[in-house]
């Protein structure tokens, strides 16, 4: 057999020269079968034989050979060593002209050939990609839908593609989605399903491609998908709800398919989706939180769903996940709440039905992911809520809590949210009870930190809350504020060049306040704030330019 392989090599190099193609087909056979047996040890012979420059030339769209050939090719391109020599013999663009032709036979070999060569290759696939595959394999799809094989070589390649982002505006100039949701719809295997899922997740990442998946009826066979398997519990239905709800999830990501579906609070889908929430199924109750947080991205949906009573709902979920509950179900129903929470209208309505108080619940959490969103909640709601903000400020479960995660060094996140709270707190509820609440629980070092942010917003809220507790405590914080180092913090940030406008102008307000205790004011004293502020009476900003008038005159007067 080993002579016959040989025999047929030799042959192959000088019939192909001759381009006789009856005496071709046995050669082909024989390399077949040669591979077939040891395919790497083959695959060696046939590229120490020079075979592989040879095939460009059997490749033709008439030749009864090139079948056979473009099987050869796929055998051998299933070795990583075989697949740069491939590429260098030339194969490429023979093999992509063959995805024109008509026989489907020829059609299979190829796709296969070009999918083992570029296999785990962006730069070989975005190639492919160049060349003007997609458009002629979506057309090789919606042609030959009956014809399995060929249809899993496409969706095979346009899983591929589908992972490189160069791939995704071509895919939207396609029909694509129409012919994936035709597909789908005939699809009665869970493998089937799954395959056209791996394409699908991918490419709905574009939000180009999500409009026209909603378009093309996507979200209906998803909502079919997850009435088929919610109450069963074999393997495959699990992973396809899973599958099928995370897909409507992505589908909502993109804000004209979100809206299209939400359809001012009356679509069908929005409506089935809200169903989820109450389920027993984990899955889909973290699916419909999702989908309310994707759409709760702005205000006018955000108004509606509170006025159509969702709050409830979501409160209710989360009363089920407190004891040793579902962490991704606790995160994305907090999500959804941090959302509703944004527009002005909705505080006070999210405050009386119960939202800070099932929110509290949360605190003892130790998954930052949770504590996070807890946080953002909460910050959401008291924002320009005085009475809230002082009943939480008041809370010195909470308030100990907060200065405990403002030392969260691992999670930034953590830490950032809970100093924006901290510093919430107070300035929102402009309360004498919370700046004490905050001092006592050693609150005052962690605001003067945060006036060194890197993050100007940050900074700012920083500054205002330290303004607050100077004025309506200072005895109480004097000691915390000296410790903090807060004269040096400030007179840093007012030399800074690069200190914003407002950061300016709250640093030396709070300047004037803190001279009024005696240790802080001889600190003041002794960094020679005088000169600082002086040059920032002809600062460009009226208002830096009036307070530093204000300031030195202060400063003058005290010294």
């Amino acid at each position: 057999m080993a002579d016959n392989f040989c025999e047929a090599l030799k042959k192959l190099k000088l019939t192909a020269a001759e381009s006789t193609e009856d005496s071709l087909e046995g050669c082909l056979d024989c390399l077949l079968k040669a591979l077939a047996r040891n395919n790497a040890e083959a695959s060696e012979k046939i590229q120490e034989n020079g075979i592989l420059q040879v095939f460009p030339g059997l490749l033709g769209p008439h030749s009864s050979c090139t079948p056979k050939v473009a099987n050869i090719i796929a055998e051998v391109a299933k070795n990583e060593f075989m697949r740069s020599p491939c590429v260098e013999a030339g194969l490429i663009p023979p093999l992509v002209q063959l995805l024109n032709c008509k026989d489907q036979d020829v059609l299979l070999q190829t796709g296969r050939a070009l999918g083992n060569i570029c296999y785990d290759s962006h730069s070989l696939q975005a190639q492919l990609i160049n060349m003007g595959v997609i458009p002629t394999l979506v057309k090789l799809l919606g042609v030959h839908f009956q014809n399995t094989p060929l249809t899993e070589m496409c969706l095979i390649a346009f899983g591929n593609l589908a992972e490189l982002e160069s791939s995704k505006e071509q895919f939207a100039s396609t029909n694509i989605a129409e012919e994936l949701v035709k597909l789908f719809r005939k699809q009665t295997e869970h493998e089937k399903k799954e395959m056209i899922f791996e394409v699908l997740a991918p490419l709905a990442e574009n939000d180009m491609i999500k409009l026209q998946l909603v378009d093309a009826g996507l979200v209906e066979c998803l909502l079919d998908v997850v009435g088929q398997t919610v109450d069963g519990d074999k393997e495959e239905d699990i992973a396809e709800l899973k599958t099928a709800s995370d897909l409507m999830v992505l589908l909502l990501l993109g804000d004209e398919s979100m809206q299209k579906l939400f359809d001012e609070g009356k679509g069908s889908v929005f409506q089935r989706v809200l169903s989820w929430v109450p389920s027993h199924n984990h899955q889909l109750q973290l699916a419909g939180a999702l989908a309310i947080a994707n759409f709760a991205r702005n205000d006018g949906n955000c108004i509606h769903m509170v006025d159509t009573g969702i709050v409830q709902k979501l409160l209710d979920l989360l009363d089920r996940h407190v004891e040793d509950g579902n962490v991704t179900v606790q995160h994305a129903a907090l999500s959804a709440l941090r959302n509703l929470a944004i527009p002005v209208v909705n505080k006070a309505k999210l405050l009386s039905a119960g939202v800070s108080e099932e929110v509290l619940k949360f605190l003892k959490s130790e998954m930052p992911p949770v504590q996070f969103k807890l946080l953002g909640t909460l910050r959401m709601l008291i924002d320009a809520q005085a009475e809230a903000a002082e009943q939480l400020g008041k809370n010195v479960q909470l308030v100990e809590r907060l200065v405990e995660w403002c030392e969260a060094k691992d999670h930034a996140g953590v830490m950032g949210e809970s100093n924006r709270l901290l510093s919430a707190l107070i300035r929102h509820s402009k309360s004498k009870d919370v700046v004490r609440t905050v001092i006592q629980s050693g609150g005052v070092k962690h605001l003067a930190t945060m006036a060194t942010s890197e993050h100007m917003i940050m900074q700012n809220e920083a500054l205002v809350a330290l303004g607050l507790i100077a004025a309506l405590d200072l005895g109480m914080a004097e000691k915390d504020l000296e410790s903090a180092t807060l004269v040096q913090v400030l007179h840093k940030l007012l030399s800074d060049e690069r200190s914003a406008p407002e950061i300016k102008y709250n640093s030396m307000i709070l300047i004037c306040t803190v001279m009024g205790s005696e240790p802080l004011h001889k600190e003041v004293q002794g960094l020679m704030f005088l000169d600082v502020v002086s040059k920032l009476r002809s600062h460009e900003n009226k208002m830096v330019a009036h307070q530093a008038s204000l300031t030195e005159q202060r400063l003058t007067a005290q010294s």
